[in-house]
């Protein structure tokens, strides 16, 4: 069993005894976000925010300016190709076959016209990007988001998005990086750049009354606003998905 292996299990064991003393009660559904090891969560992000702002975010910003814009795009083309595989398996997991059937279309004709996936000619063609994931796969299977989750290294999660990434991780090198040299550079270099792509937000988080508390709620919001595929219930705020508690 190789070392990335035996991380993923652990993190899973993690999660779900977290999850068997934070069980969810009618008191907790009626909560806004379900964050019941705040104070956990709270020295993980300030953790997280030092490795940041000292080490990934400097690199980040080298990588946007070193590179042109471009360039740029056609890393970030290459990246969301080569983690297309789990759009695809969710696709069809959730019921979406016609979905599937596009999204296995633009794989294909992105990896091979768009050599690799470094350009982009299924858009062109109208095969929109569509994003899913296991974790949103457990949401239209009916179980429940769970608790809010902040992990050193990979940030913020709910229960389910954690499962979810764990279970996809078998999909992509970019989400399961082996003891290969070139898949870690792989990841690495995915790391940068999904963090280049965030620099924009940066001021926002900085200026926020309460950082945390910021990132908490537009994670959330990013994650039903995905799992409801853009369609929130028009009486519920984006933080008041009590079906998912």
């Amino acid at each position: 069993m190789n070392a990335w292996l035996k991380l993923r299990l652990a993190l899973l064991a993690v999660t779900l005894i977290i999850s068997s003393g934070c069980a969810s009660t009618k008191g907790a559904e009626n909560q806004q976000a379900y964050d019941p090891i705040e104070p956990f969560n709270r020295v993980m992000y300030k953790v997280n925010d030092i490795g940041d702002r000292y080490l990934l975010r400097p690199v980040a910003v080298g990588y946007e300016r070193a590179l042109p814009p471009q360039m740029q795009s056609g890393f970030q083309n290459f990246f969301s190709n080569l983690k297309y595989p789990i759009t695809i398996v969710n696709d069809f997991l959730q019921g979406k076959f016609h979905d599937g059937g596009r999204d296995t279309g633009r794989f294909v004709l992105n990896t091979t016209v768009g050599l690799l996936g470094f350009f982009d000619p299924a858009t062109r063609v109208g095969l929109k990007e569509n994003n899913e994931d296991f974790g949103q796969t457990l949401g239209k299977w009916g179980v429940g988001e769970g608790p809010y989750i902040v992990l050193p290294l990979f940030g913020p999660h709910t229960l389910r998005s954690l499962t979810g990434d764990v279970a996809d991780s078998p999909l992509t090198p970019l989400i399961n990086p082996t003891n290969n040299d070139a898949a870690l550079a792989l990841w690495g270099v995915y790391q940068v750049d999904k963090r280049s792509r965030l620099l924009e937000v940066d001021q926002q988080v900085f200026e926020a009354y309460d950082p945390y508390l910021f990132v908490r709620d537009a994670y959330l919001q990013n994650r039903r606003y995905r799992m409801h595929d853009g369609n929130l219930p028009e009486d519920d705020s984006y933080l008041n998905d009590t079906d998912d508690k």
